[in-house]
């Protein structure tokens, strides 16, 4: 199963950024097709990092930083829990073997070189070209609007 958490984060800020009221877990999950659980879990990882904020005492969450001032690659790095990098190494590769004594070795730099450009162009990505994007194809009227 593919990690959506990505996806589902862009989605949840686009939203946080162009409702016109605060939005909760429920309804970011209606718009999302996901649960509300799912989506306090992703609310909490962009939290912990000072892309939204909910408010005490009042149901509803707000984006803290403006959509031009946040890219893609620190949401991406926000809502990935593992430290890792994007490809892993299998493990336990057999030593006696020409190709398991040398697959890491020959491999690692390709993913490092993959790493990096996936990087570069997620950092010269906003939210706001998302959003931008968004009311390109459904027009700035589109029936939802957003909430």
């Amino acid at each position: 199963m593919q990690d959506t958490k990505f996806a589902v984060a862009l989605h949840i800020l686009v939203m946080l950024s162009e409702s016109e009221r605060q939005l909760n877990s429920e309804s970011l999950a209606e718009s999302v097709g996901s649960n509300a659980s799912y989506i306090r879990k992703i609310m909490a990882l962009l939290k912990d990092k000072g892309y939204i904020v909910s408010h005490r005492g009042k149901s509803g969450t707000t984006l803290k930083i403006a959509p031009r001032d946040l890219n893609l690659w620190m949401i991406y790095k926000a809502v990935q829990t593992q430290e890792n990098s994007l490809f892993a190494i299998h493990q336990h590769a057999n030593q006696a073997c020409p190709v398991g004594k040398n697959i890491e070795q020959a491999i690692t730099p390709y993913f490092t070189e993959a790493e990096e450009t996936l990087k570069a162009s997620l950092s010269q990505t906003t939210l706001q070209d998302i959003i931008d994007e968004l009311y390109r194809i459904g027009g700035k009227n589109e029936s939802c609007r957003f909430d």
